[in-house]
């Protein structure tokens, strides 16, 4: 039976927009709006969306970098929106973030080494040859087995990842959060450090939110998709049925433009029409509406709720 690690509720950040008129009123960016997902224990998550719909905020925002305006983010069974700064550092030795620039959270003046040796002993691990020992470990792990006395700059960016994957698996987390983390990388090293991410949940049972543009990087690396638009999940299936089987107009049109995955090579590309509309004031009803050619009268009176559609799927839809 699976055991959900993380589950999030109603999740919301809106972000104060002040506008310099008489009465000084206050309207909101409302990023992420009202989400929830969950994370099994050993699963990986990939959440995917043209930028900005909120995936970065959304990690952010589960990770406490960024406090929710409301909902609920339970990790191990324990709403960690409670929590206070010292149980939140407790929290992170089981939650790690791999940000998507390695060499903008590595400390030039540092080596990487000492970098992760100051994680170790943040953490509590205080004798000295016990944390150069882990930190040794730790970079055989990752395939740089001998370079922990370099500098960022002496590393490619792809190497540059791999001490950043090292640093979070230092504290022996549960969870990584992957912002985006081969975005930045040539085509041949993205492959590499996913592979290097499998081989780490497969061997340390690790589970993963990871999120990223790329459509093919997620359907080779995850177990289940979530499609996010304009600061809502708009459905969610496990990948094979997600790439296979799309149901949400906006799933479709995503997936159209990348036909070498070859889900939809028999199908032309689907152009979505007209800008994606300000998370300020954002649609009635469906949020995809405005560029849907199904929407219909009901699209725009009542926003739409998950709906299950068999095998794990759900869609947020009126229409499928």
């Amino acid at each position: 039976m699976s055991v959900k690690l993380l589950e999030v509720k109603n999740l919301k950040k809106y972000f104060p927009l002040k506008k310099y008129l008489p009465g000084n009123d206050t309207d909101y960016i409302k990023a992420v709006d009202g989400i929830d997902f969950y994370i099994n224990s050993g699963e990986i998550l990939g959440l995917v969306g043209e930028s900005g719909c909120g995936k970065s905020t959304t990690v952010r925002t589960v990770l406490r970098l960024l406090d929710p305006t409301d909902g609920m983010i339970i990790f191990e069974g324990q709403d960690i929106t409670r929590f206070n700064k010292k149980q939140l550092r407790n929290a992170y030795k089981h939650m790690q973030l791999v940000f998507q620039d390695p060499y903008a959270s590595l400390n030039p003046r540092k080596t990487v080494g000492k970098a992760i040796d100051e994680v170790l002993a943040v953490h509590g691990m205080k004798n000295k040859m016990q944390r150069r020992e882990t930190v040794q470990a730790l970079f055989g792990m990752v395939g740089l087995k001998g370079e922990e006395n370099k500098y960022p700059h002496e590393f490619s960016g792809g190497q540059r990842q791999r001490v950043v994957i090292a640093r979070a698996l230092a504290v022996n987390p549960k969870l990584l959060i992957c912002d985006e983390p081969v975005s930045a990388l040539d085509v041949s090293i993205q492959a590499q450090i996913i592979n290097l991410l499998t081989d780490l949940k497969n061997r340390l049972g690790l589970s993963y939110l990871f999120i990223s543009h790329d459509l093919r990087v997620v359907k080779y690396i995850s177990d289940r998709v979530a499609v996010m638009y304009l600061g809502k999940i708009v459905e969610t299936a496990p990948s094979e049925e997600l790439f296979r089987n799309p149901a949400h107009p906006y799933s479709k049109a995503l997936l159209s433009v990348t036909s070498e995955l070859g889900t939809v090579t028999k199908k032309k590309k689907i152009l979505l029409e007209g800008e994606v509309p300000s998370p300020v004031n954002p649609p009635s009803g469906c949020r995809f509406r405005t560029r849907c050619k199904y929407a219909d009268k009901v699209c725009s009176e009542i926003e739409p709720e998950p709906k299950s559609i068999g095998n794990g799927h759900y869609v947020c839809c009126h229409l499928c």
